[in-house]
């Protein structure tokens, strides 16, 4: 073993992945035997009473518990109290990273059998996912992901997502290229569930999701799920004063549209034509126009009020030619 001769030394990064790996199998280990029985219903309900203590053996059994089966989840979900604890457990835990990922997976797993979501928008759950999404781990971003999409139920708790400071800038750095595609699905999903409510558009705008959207328009190898995605929610801002005046002074943006369609999917020919429609005949734009031209976008329109589309979207392409 090699002394070293100073405590300040600071790891390389091949190291400091090295010593990750290390304690990660050292932690797996430990919850390898930590939940190899799954806990009984009435072990469950002292362990919840236990939340307090801030173990994390405890949330990993509870973890254990509720992946099981449907009927342990639901139990879970039924439990009286169980979301306070949850909740003053996160409180607790403050910026304890790891513990606030097995808080999440417990959240992921029993959301679904509550029927209430709104609590969990009346509590500091918005600041937790928050954390999460800037220090998580990748798959813990996308349950968060998951999370804020199941609590977007109505109107109110798509605006209170949205008004959370940080909240929706840090969902738009998700849509990065780089990221996970797991993750950018996700994120998409959301984004595009927080974004039907009135007033959040012009947010999303603010926080740049129309540059994001491009890089993903532009990159040739993004799946088709992801740009069905990403021109859905081009579309939805396209809706937006704000989000039509950006989308007509991008040319590029303009170009990247043409490319999609008759070329992925009839959603995303349909998501395409329909943003089209807006910049160039609704909004009578020159430049947006030539953009189309340059592109060979008038033959692709043409090609496509001859083919087995909607009625409603042949109509579109026979108004530009109109």
């Amino acid at each position: 073993m090699q002394v070293l001769q100073s405590r300040e030394i600071v790891p390389n990064r091949n190291l400091q992945r090295l010593i990750q790996i290390w304690s990660d199998s050292v932690a797996h280990r430990q919850l390898d035997a930590d939940t190899a029985v799954v806990p009984s219903q009435d072990q469950v309900k002292v362990l919840v009473k236990q939340l307090d203590n801030n173990c994390f053996s405890l949330l990993m059994k509870i973890i254990c518990f509720a992946r099981e089966s449907e009927g342990n989840r639901e139990f879970l979900a039924r439990m009286d109290g169980v979301l306070n604890a949850v909740f003053d457990f996160m409180r607790n835990a403050e910026s304890d990273i790891k513990l606030i990922e097995q808080v999440v997976k417990i959240l992921d797993l029993m959301l679904s059998k509550i029927s209430d979501k709104k609590p969990s928008l009346e509590t500091n759950c918005l600041s937790t996912i928050l954390l999460v999404l800037k220090q998580g781990s990748s798959d813990s971003q996308i349950l968060s992901v998951r999370l804020l999409e199941s609590m977007a139920v109505d109107g109110e708790s798509k605006l209170k997502i949205a008004e959370k400071e940080g909240l929706l800038p840090e969902l738009v750095k998700s849509l990065t290229k780089e990221k996970d595609t797991r993750l950018l699905e996700a994120s998409l999903s959301c984004t595009i569930a927080i974004a039907m409510q009135k007033g959040v558009k012009t947010k999303l705008i603010q926080s740049r999701t129309i540059p994001e959207l491009k890089n993903l328009l532009s990159e040739p190898n993004t799946s088709i799920s992801i740009i069905d995605k990403s021109l859905k929610l081009l579309e939805m801002l396209s809706a937006c004063k704000e989000g039509l005046i950006e989308i007509r002074g991008d040319p590029m943006l303009i170009q990247g549209i043409v490319q999609r369609v008759l070329k992925v999917s009839s959603k995303a020919t349909e998501h395409a034509v329909t943003i089209l429609w807006s910049v160039c005949y609704v909004f009578r734009d020159e430049k947006a126009n030539e953009a189309v031209v340059s592109s060979n976008g008038m033959t692709k329109l043409l090609l496509l009020i001859q083919s087995n589309c909607s009625p409603a979207v042949r109509q579109r392409p026979a108004d530009f030619s109109g």
